[in-house]
Formats: structure tokens, sequence, C-alpha cells
């Protein structure tokens, strides 16, 4: 496995730093001014001694070769993974710095070598860990069985009582939920993740947030409440629903499952990354591209509150490896298999398609999910346009056109697209739903690198 053929851009070193002031921190030790000793192998891994504020420079080694994103050591004192001085590393090799002498990987110092080959003893572990507990799994079916159907009997109690709840709203009027706050969604939501179904627990939350959200708030309430009526009751008649939908239903309430899908493999190009918080998680949100397959696939990962999650992998990397898809319509969602190669740069573009074709997918994707937010669409040839105090993407050959949604109007990354369309036709990569289109990449046109927006 090699990493260092072809090198990482300074944008997407810059994608893995965990917050502005460690990208801008970095960014000042992208230099081989304060390094020593650094060296990279054709393994996959690059390190250094960056000179800092003590006697002692700090020890920091990075480890490309791992196909769910870099990992890294530093002997800072920082609780950022990467800190600052693994991305000023990373910036170094990236830029080719002629001190940053490429040497075979059993040569590393010693600190470096014995931290890599601890690291990758530790995951082989994991994976030999996981085997055991799948095998254990498999010898107690029955078990297993019977723990499903309890949590399923809690589920299903859980959501007969959210159908009183929502009928009693109903009777009472939508004004008793703006006189009554957030604290009576918050106490049916602890209902429901009682019930084990966390699923519902999260809608439920989102109801409570809905009165305060300004003029117009009825109607959301009315909309959100039917879509949650619908959950409920896929749930309490899921036997009688056809396969995928019924798995749909299981996804929504919140029941977990494994990826049962045959592997595919190819290379796929990472679209877009970014992170959504809550008190409790993160979730960190990778959309990919199949060079061969044309399939758009969505991969997840967890941190805890306030962490990124382990997996990192920047905009416009591409990594030759298996995916098999989660159960649910449309299997978009899927777990990441035996990888062939690390992620290395790739000039790959996917196909897009009209603003009229994308909203349009987004319909037909309604048909199997109902309570779908958006898909992921590439748009092609369009042009970003203000329209009245928002904006809006614009097909360059047609008179039709999507909206940006609000939360896309109010990012920096609103004015990246602008510039680098400068009125001219651009190929743009997001989420298309019922609220608008949010931009997270673009190529700008000709062969110019995919620049992301989130």
């Amino acid at each position: 496995m090699t990493q260092q053929g072809v090198r990482w851009t300074a944008d997407q070193v810059l994608a893995l730093a965990p917050d502005p002031a460690s990208r801008k921190a970095g960014s000042k030790l992208g230099t081989a001014g304060p390094w020593s000793e650094t060296g990279s192998a054709d393994e996959g891994t690059v390190w250094g001694l960056c000179k800092g504020s003590g006697s002692k420079p700090y020890q920091t080694v990075v480890d490309l070769a791992d196909a769910a994103g870099p990992a890294y050591k530093c002997s800072c004192p920082s609780r950022k993974f990467p800190c600052k001085h693994a991305l000023g590393l990373l910036l170094v090799w990236a830029g080719g710095e002629s001190a940053l002498a490429t040497v075979p990987e059993e040569r590393a110092p010693e600190w470096a070598a014995q931290w890599l080959a601890g690291r990758r003893k530790r995951t082989a572990d994991k994976a030999e860990q996981r085997a055991g507990q799948e095998a254990r799994g498999a010898a107690d079916p029955e078990a297993a069985r019977r723990r499903a159907e309890r949590r399923a009997e809690r589920i299903s109690a859980g959501a007969a009582e959210l159908e009183q709840r929502l009928s009693d709203l109903l009777r009472g009027g939508l004004a008793a939920a703006e006189q009554a706050g957030y604290g009576l969604w918050e106490e049916t939501a602890a209902r429901m993740v009682d019930a084990q179904a966390p699923g519902l627990a999260a809608r439920v939350r989102e109801l409570g947030a809905i009165p305060s959200s300004g003029p117009g708030w009825p109607v959301r309430l009315l909309e959100e409440c039917a879509l949650l009526h619908l959950l409920d009751q896929g749930w309490l008649r899921h036997e009688r629903l056809p396969g995928e939908l019924a798995a749909t239903v299981r996804s929504r309430v919140g029941l977990p499952a494994s990826a049962d899908g045959p592997p595919v493999r190819d290379r796929w190009l990472v679209l877009a990354q970014y992170d959504t918080a809550d008190a409790k998680l993160t979730t960190r949100r990778i959309w990919l591209h199949g060079e061969a397959s044309g399939r758009t696939a969505l991969l997840l990962s967890y941190g805890a509150a306030g962490r990124a999650p382990e997996m990192s992998l920047p905009v416009g990397l591409a990594l030759d490896a298996e995916v098999a898809a989660f159960p649910g319509a449309g299997r978009q969602r899927v777990a990441l298999g035996e990888r062939f190669a690390a992620p290395a740069p790739a000039r790959i573009r996917p196909p897009g398609v009209t603003t009229a074709e994308a909203a349009a997918r987004y319909g037909e994707a309604l048909r199997d999910d109902p309570w779908l937010e958006s898909v992921p669409v590439t748009l092609r040839d369009v042009v970003p346009v203000p329209a009245g105090d928002s904006w809006q993407l614009a097909d360059a050959g047609t008179d039709r056109a999507l909206p940006l949604t609000a939360a896309a109007g109010g990012r920096p990354g609103l004015w990246r697209l602008v510039a680098l369309s400068g009125g001219a036709p651009v190929t743009v990569f997001g989420e298309c739903g019922h609220r608008g289109f949010t931009p997270l990449t673009v190529w700008p046109q000709g062969d110019g690198e995919a620049v992301t927006l989130c």
C-alpha cells in the first residue's frame, strides 16, 4: 500500500482541522522552518520534530495508510485531533518540501516506529474482537431473537402512547402546543427513550422547537405531526409492510441494523464531509461516488459530544474499497469494508443533472421513504443567482432553478460558491429536499479541483 506517490493538496490537509483556530495555527507551521528530523515512508507515514516554546521539540507522527483516514500522535498537550503540529507536518509533506526525506518505514525514529507498531496491533486486535463478537452472536440466535422481541414490544407500547398524545394535541388545538412550551415535548421524548425508540424521540424533540420558529409555525407543526403519525402507524403495522419499506420504518424508529448488501468494490470519490452535533453525539456524514458503479453512498461515523469522529476523508480523495449497503429504501447508507489502497487525490467528477431532474429525483425517493429529508444530487451547469433575500441555483440553459435552503444562505460557503462561479456555470454537489438545495461541494469550469462549501 502506498500513499506517497500522490500527495494531497493543502486544502485537503486543512479540511482535517477540527476548528478554524486549528486551521489557522496549522497553516503557520506548514513550512520547513520549525521542523527537524522530518521524514516519510512509502508505506504511508510522515514524522518530524517541531520546535515549540519548551526546550524539547514536539514529536509528531501521522499514519496516512489507513483507508478510514489519517491517525495522529503528537507529544504536545493539545486535546484536538489533529493538533496544529500534525496539520503543519502534513502541509510540509503536501508541499513536497525537500527537507522531508522519503525513507523506508523501518528506518523511522524509534518513537515514531513504536507508535506505528502499537497502532497497527490495536487495529488488528479490534478486528479480531469484532469477529469474535459476531461469532458469539451467531452462536446464540435464540437469545438474540428474544432480546429483539422484548425491544419490539417496548417500542410498540411507546408508539401507542405517542399516538394518544398526538390525538390529545389535535383535539385540544395547536395553540396549546405554544402555551405548553418545550417541556411537554421533552417529557414525551424521554418516554420514547424509555421505550428504546431513539428515532421517535428525536422527532418529538424537533416538534418542540417548531412553535418558536416564527410565522407559519402551525402549518409546519401539523406537517411534522402527520409524518410522526405515519411513522407510528408504520411501526405498529410493520409486519404487513413490504420488506424494504419495513426496513426503512425500523431504521426511522431507531432500531440498529447491520449492512446486509453484497460487497461492491469501486473507486470511491469523497464528494462531501460534514458534521452535525447534539448534546450527546457528533455525527459525521461522508458522501461517496463510485467511479464505475455511478452509485452515491453515505458513510456515517460517530464521536462523543464535542469530539470529532475518528473517520475523516477530505473532499477530492478517492479510495479503492468495498462497501456493503444497509437495509432500507434506496440503500444509500453503506458500511466500509475491505480497503485495497489508502485514500489519494483524484480528478473524478460525478455526472450531473438539471434542477428539474433533481427535484423529480427527490419526489421519486419520497415514494419509498416519506420521512426522507433530502437526496444527494450533483447539478451540472448551474449559476448561483440572487432571489430576493435568498439565493438559487439556476440552469444555464433553461429557465428552471432550485432555491437554496435558509441554512445554506447563512454559510460562508455560499460566497465561496458565488466567487468561484463568477457568473459562469459550475458543477455543484449537495442535498436536495423539501426545504431547497444545500450545496456542499463545487467544481469550477475546466479541470479545477473540488472545493468544499461546508
